[in-house]
């Protein structure tokens, strides 16, 4: 069992201004994602294996933090953490990943992943 990166998903109203922070302000270039036009529609900050995601929300109660793990074996941690009493959920495969979803103590989202073989 190896987490291979990470990434930091940041859905908030406040999104468009950290984007120009990590971006301007730091010198982050940002993925080119393919959205064009006159407002904020998301931006992705890539770092090896694991990046930074940040979109736009027009309602403060939408606001949302998560951190994924990318690992080798999404089954493994999921069993891992279920033989450690806690309570993954899932699995979901989507964009060519198998995806578990779990709580934080602290009450942050956070999600584990792992490539679906080709």
């Amino acid at each position: 069992m190896q987490v291979l990166g990470m990434r930091f998903c940041q859905v908030s109203t406040e999104s468009e201004a950290f984007a120009n922070f990590l971006g301007s302000g730091l010198g982050w270039q940002p993925k080119d994602i393919g959205i064009d036009g006159d407002t904020f529609g998301g931006a992705v900050f890539p770092a090896g294996n694991s990046w930074v995601e940040l979109w736009p929300s027009d309602d403060p109660n939408t606001n949302m933090t998560m951190l994924q793990l990318v690992v080798d074996d999404a089954d493994a941690f999921a069993d891992n953490a279920r033989s450690n009493g806690l309570d993954p959920q899932g699995p979901t495969d989507a964009h060519g990943e198998r995806i578990y979803m779990i709580t934080a103590p602290n009450g942050m989202a956070m999600s584990f992943q792992s490539k679906l073989p080709e």
